[in-house]
């Protein structure tokens, strides 16, 4: 896989955030694969290249992406049916033993 440069701001609007659930702790553990909310236009050269950006203090080191694309529930409220919509969820390998510290983004640096 390639890397693509882009934007900071770009970066910011791929990568909307780490997917926190009982599951994504047990791939974590398993497999060693982080899982992140992104937006559903972002390909997967982009959000290898938004994660190495956003904690390159780190270090970070993609090996691979893999994308699934959740389909939103249909919802009753009260006689009328609704629909939520749907969104894109990125699998994240690391290169070797690497971890993202998430507390360590900046998001406003002086330049």
């Amino acid at each position: 896989m390639k890397t693509v440069n882009i934007s900071r701001e770009r970066a910011f609007q791929v990568i909307l955030s780490p997917q926190i659930s009982e599951k994504a702790t047990f791939i974590a553990d398993k497999h060693h694969q982080i899982i992140f909310r992104v937006a559903s236009d972002a390909n997967k050269t982009e959000i290898k290249s938004a994660i190495e950006q956003l904690w390159e203090s780190q270090k970070i080191q993609v090996e691979s992406v893999q994308i699934s694309n959740v389909k939103g529930k249909t919802k009753r409220f009260g006689r009328f049916i609704g629909k939520r919509s749907g969104w894109k969820k990125a699998y994240v390998s690391l290169k070797g033993d690497q971890e993202i510290d998430f507390t360590d983004v900046k998001l406003f640096e002086d330049k």
